[in-house]
């Protein structure tokens, strides 16, 4: 997802860094894996890659050669990984040849002569702002932009726009010019006792030259608007090259080579150096301190008045008013009834447990710097492989909750916690695949790739669930820790508020609230093609949102048993797992209010995949929240005399 670019204060940068760079400080110490630095010598060739084609405005990737750009001799596919590929990222070798530390000016790659086919992809693609990226020594190439404040570092874009569009001086009619010189600036770290240099940054200025020549082309005509030997070259864009038919297009580049005193180990922090500075920081800690204030309360509240209540209850017990009994040790023959639909309960709970161990490991490996962005698609190949085997969690925890609720088929449990979700997730993308395919983008899953998913879930996920199933089922049922009367009581009128639906919809909006600050910067990375690298701060963010489900929920459900209402199940469930609607409301506002989308397949996948995430969202936090119910119930309920 894309927003605004972020600026990121050097002190987020502290709290990630502390452990990576540790990890990979100086030139002796342990590297992570695929990330140790690579050292060049003068003249050493540096391998200059091709990514994919990657716009704001669509959403959907293209492979760069699906545009008339130069090609090398033969075209070599890079080996992606599972999150690569899922990301459209499709990456190759390309006809820019660079050596270290060797400048070169006005290096002709290639020559075209536009005809109507070629001059329409070229001027799609700059209407719908297409950038391209590229990469080198496994750096991202980025266009800089200065600062409105001067002082600031400047800001950097991923990839340089394709072209765009203008007007000529005194005319009216809108023109498409294309981006066919490159200025590249090559950064490099010195060692100065081994002569060797290691690159520290890949920038481009791009321009549009309507490049002259003597003659007729051949490969090796001496241009006339940009020429080495009379040091003559561009720097700037005053004599365009439009793109229409019949137009001839030369394609060309220089080079630069900049030292610098960034260390290799603290390469990125120029690119996690996003925009806004710190109002971004502090919005979040106020946030935070909200929450937290809030949660004080709520333990509060909760400490003092189950303390009283239970002294009370059990003071009551030596009286006669013991006959009198009010509030949530009246319905105790009835709080522990099997809710309606308990197996759905159990499998939803089950999958909540799987996306719970899922994202707690993910976070972990992501704060311990394991995950940086240097590893292209290792988060979203890590948080595949971690669902796919916490199926063994899922499994276990659906059994232990349906053997609780006496049920005796837990093959039927197993496999329905092993289908209901994914299942539903798997239609949901195997659609919106095929609306990519239709659009002939690098971002549609191929089908190996796609057999590769289909393996995962029925070949790993599926059997551990059942694994995980046998293991629960097997351990003796939990025990209530009061019986369950032979008929249910009647539930007496509830107030308003106390109706279902109002009170599952108040309790969702805390939660929300907890996270809603840090899903701005998360729907920005995602859609607007911006790094997302404070997962330190998002690991906080996370435990404050299970502390606030937990929380929330308690307080609604001891309310609700108060007024004598035993059905809180489901209610628990859903009390925190509201969150999820208003997520995905505010996925909503933001995509009217931030992106500029406007084709319906594009729109479609943004919606889609927000449908997704808001889903998972809702399972998580509706287990959290269900959990934390059920030890409140068996807490106090097994802490009163009851006879």
């Amino acid at each position: 997802m894309h927003l605004l670019p972020m600026a990121f204060p050097q002190s987020i940068i502290y709290l990630r860094a502390a452990i990576l760079f540790l990890l990979i400080h100086a030139g002796h110490s342990f590297y992570l894996p695929g990330v140790s630095p690579q050292d060049f010598r003068k003249g050493d060739p540096l391998k200059v890659k091709v990514n994919k084609l990657s716009s704001t405005k669509t959403q959907l990737p293209y492979t760069y050669y699906s545009l008339p750009y130069c090609r090398p001799g033969k075209i070599v596919d890079n080996a992606e990984n599972l999150g690569e590929v899922l990301r459209g990222d499709r990456i190759e070798n390309s006809p820019f040849m660079f050596n270290m530390r060797e400048p070169q000016l006005c290096n002709a790659v290639c020559h075209l002569k536009l005809n109507a086919k070629t001059a329409k992809k070229f001027k799609e693609k700059i209407e719908d702002e297409y950038r391209v990226n590229m990469i080198l020594d496994n750096l991202p190439l980025v266009v800089p932009t200065k600062r409105l404040d001067q002082e600031s570092p400047p800001l950097y874009q991923l990839g340089f726009h394709v072209g765009l569009k203008a007007q000529y001086a005194g005319s009216k009619e809108e023109k498409y010019f294309i981006h066919n010189h490159l200025l590249f600036t090559v950064k490099f770290h010195k060692d100065l006792q081994t002569d060797t240099a290691r690159i520290v940054g890949f920038e481009v200025r791009p321009f549009s030259v309507k490049h002259e020549y003597e003659g007729e082309w051949n490969g090796k005509n001496r241009l006339l608007t940009c020429d080495p030997h009379t040091k003559r070259t561009v720097i700037n864009s005053n004599f365009p090259q439009e793109v229409e038919a019949g137009q001839e297009i030369v394609f060309t580049y220089d080079v630069e080579y900049q030292e610098s005193d960034v260390k290799w180990a603290s390469r990125w922090d120029t690119y996690l150096l996003m925009s806004d500075d710190q109002i971004h920081w502090f919005s979040i800690v106020n946030s935070l301190m909200i929450v937290l204030f809030l949660s004080g309360m709520v333990a509060m509240i909760m400490l003092r008045t189950l303390y009283r209540d239970i002294s009370k209850y059990n003071e009551l017990e030596t009286q006669e008013e013991a006959q009198e009994e009010t509030g949530w040790k009246l319905v105790h023959g009835d709080v522990f009834r099997p809710p309606s639909n308990s197996d759905l309960l159990c499998v939803y709970a089950g999958t909540g447990i799987q996306f719970f161990g899922m994202i707690l490991v993910t976070m972990l490996f992501a704060v311990l710097g394991f995950l940086s962005p240097s590893n292209r698609g290792g988060l979203m190949t890590a948080m595949l492989f971690l669902w796919v085997f916490m199926g063994l969690l899922a499994g276990y925890s659906s059994a232990r909750l349906y053997k609780m609720f006496k049920g005796a088929e837990w093959k039927r449990i197993a496999l329905r916690t092993a289908f209901m979700f994914p299942a539903t997730v798997f239609v949901i993308f195997f659609v919106l695949n095929a609306l990519i395919w239709g659009q002939e983008s690098s971002g549609a899953v191929p089908f190996g790739t796609m057999f590769a998913l289909v393996f995962l879930w029925f070949g790993i996920s599926v059997p551990l669930v059942f694994v995980g199933s046998y293991v629960g089922f097997k351990k003796p049922a939990i025990e209530d820790p009061v019986k369950t009367n032979k008929i249910p009581r009647q539930i007496p009128e509830q107030a308003w508020y106390m109706n279902p639906m109002f009170s599952i919809l108040i309790g969702g909006i805390l939660p929300f609230g907890a996270v809603f600050i840090e899903l701005f910067f998360i729907l920005t990375s995602i859609w607007l093609n911006q790094f997302y690298y404070i997962f330190g701060f998002l690991f906080i963010v996370f435990i404050i949102l299970l502390i606030t489900c937990a929380e929330i929920t308690i307080v609604l459900c001891y309310f609700q048993l108060c007024s004598e209402d035993y059905l809180w199940w489901w209610r628990a469930y859903l009390t925190s797992g509201s969150s999820a609607l208003y997520l995905f409301l505010y996925a909503t506002f933001y995509f009217f209010t931030k992106l500029d989308i406007t084709k319906f397949v594009s729109g479609a996948l943004y919606f889609g995949y927000m449908l997704i995430v808001s889903y998972a969202f809702f399972v998580l936090t509706g287990t959290i929240g269900f959990y934390a119910c059920f030890w409140f119930t068996r807490l106090i309920y097994s802490s009163v005399k009851i006879d």
